[in-house]
């Protein structure tokens, strides 16, 4: 153990910044890779870069319904004197014309295209008017049209040898059509993080609890935050508070690339979690610089790294967004995509102690529409039920005591998708 490991353990609880710095290091790089169909690979991260293999569009592309022309041979078109061309469905010499449809292809010796709003058709005597340009009709042009005029060259959206997409990048559904578009089918992409999540607790049942037992619901939330940041969750049944039970559940998933434990994290005479992560490994955290969430604790056992989040609903769920979140995207490469933010007028004030992060539940509303921003409202509860009814939440700095009643501040949402 290190001298800054024995910080952390004795000086104090640990910065939220530092926890995040200590989960990234136990997880280092994820660079095991496999090829899966671009359909599959949403959120997926790149260890490559893409590079094109091929021009798009690769050839010239219509952007309108209308004809192929000369350009040249439009000059003296106008309304009152409209030039005529004769219409033909091959390569486009002077005084000639094609019909062509938005996204078909340009004719050879045309440079132009003219809207179909501009054209008159031309029948040949005693022949049926025709509407999509058959050979040999004739068409009046009424207005002159500039050489590359509604033709998309090739290559103008993508060219051979352009990089898509650099390594590191987290495929988006945009990205997926891009793909395709470039004749990619399949990809090879980093294998998400997988992640144990272990709920512990005499008292934690499946369903239908007697007097004294609680539903189990950490377990479900924090598989399925693990799901929402692009990761593989394992989600486990509920674990006795046992010392034999919890090393058996902790020795299954020492393969996973991180085990998340929830409950039996603190100082109690039933947590006994960081007692079990220290007999077989190294307990590297205990306590945090932040509330919710003070009794977070970190660790390593042969090489995987522990996350013992606490047993709160509020603060189970905190602690996973605020340390393991950034520190999975760290894993794959990636910058962590943080949820989106709303800047809210405060109601009350909200107070936190000098060096400690705090987190407060809020709900928000329009102020009775007296208000040019929405106004944020604390919703104080720990249990899961007042998750339900949060909008979000609003974060303390370690280095503020208070935000005041009136203050602009942003609020963070949730239930936001981040991959």
């Amino acid at each position: 153990m290190t001298d800054s490991d024995r910080d952390r353990l004795d000086g104090g609880p640990t910065p939220i910044a530092e926890a995040v710095a200590v989960l990234e290091d136990q997880l280092g790089p994820i660079d095991r890779t496999e090829t899966v169909p671009i359909g599959e690979a949403k959120g997926q991260v790149l260890p490559n870069a893409i590079v094109a293999d091929r021009n798009l569009p690769a050839y010239r592309r219509s952007e309108r319904d209308g004809y192929a022309v000369r350009a040249a041979d439009t000059t003296d078109a106008a309304g009152t004197e409209p030039s005529v061309f004769s219409t033909t469905t091959g390569a486009i010499g002077t005084g000639e014309t094609a019909y062509v449809h938005t996204g078909s292809a340009v004719p050879e010796g045309a440079d132009a295209v003219v809207m179909i709003e501009n054209v008159s058709e031309m029948p040949e005597e005693g022949a049926k008017p025709e509407t999509d340009g058959q050979s040999g009709n004739r068409i009046k042009i009424r207005a002159p049209v500039e050489s590359g005029a509604y033709v998309t060259p090739i290559g103008a959206d993508l060219q051979t040898g352009t990089s898509l997409f650099e390594a590191g990048h987290r495929l988006r559904p945009g990205d997926l059509g891009a793909l395709k578009l470039a004749g990619v089918r399949k990809i090879p992409v980093l294998d998400a993080p997988t992640v144990a999540v272990i709920p512990t607790g005499e008292e934690l049942v499946q369903s239908d609890p007697d007097p004294g037992e609680v539903v189990e619901t950490n377990g479900l939330v924090g598989s399925t935050q693990v799901e929402q940041w692009c990761g593989t969750a394992r989600y486990r049944d509920v674990v006795t508070d046992e010392e034999s039970a919890l090393q058996a559940a902790i020795e299954r998933d020492l393969d996973a690339d991180l085990i998340v434990t929830t409950g039996g994290s603190s100082v109690g005479s039933r947590d006994l979690l960081p007692s079990v992560v220290a007999d077989r490994g190294e307990v590297l955290i205990r306590g945090l610089a932040l509330r919710p969430g003070h009794s977070a604790g970190f660790g390593v056992v042969s090489g995987t790294p522990i996350a013992m989040l606490p047993g709160t609903p509020i603060a189970s769920l905190v602690v996973a967004s605020l340390v393991v979140r950034p520190a999975l995207a760290t894993a794959v490469g990636t910058q962590p995509v943080d949820p989106p933010t709303v800047q809210a007028t405060l109601e009350t004030e909200l107070h936190s102690e000098a060096g400690r992060r705090t987190v407060h539940g809020v709900t928000l509303d329009n102020g009775g529409g007296q208000t040019d921003s929405p106004v944020a409202r604390t919703a104080e509860r720990g249990g899961l039920p007042s998750l339900t009814g949060i909008d979000g939440w609003v974060q303390v700095a370690e280095s503020s005591t208070e935000l005041t009643v009136g203050e602009s501040v942003p609020v963070e949402r949730w239930g936001v998708s981040f991959c």
